[in-house]
């Protein structure tokens, strides 16, 4: 899972996100990083982000910015 790891992740890639009341239904949500919000180097439900869009959730999967 290429979101699971913090070195993967850089504020102003672009990104798709699972926001928490999507957990369930696993729709995706894109955007630019914003801010990096896991500490921790890799977390396996995916790192933590904030969206320019104001949008917080856990990345699933990664592209160019």
């Amino acid at each position: 899972m290429p979101g699971s790891k913090r070195s993967n992740i850089k504020v102003g890639l672009r990104v798709a996100i699972v926001l928490k009341e999507d957990q369930r239904t696993g729709k995706l949500t894109t955007g630019i990083v914003k801010d990096i919000l896991t500490k921790s180097s890799s977390h396996p439900h995916g790192i933590k982000v904030r969206l320019e869009s104001g949008a917080v959730g856990r990345v699933k999967t990664t592209g160019e910015g």
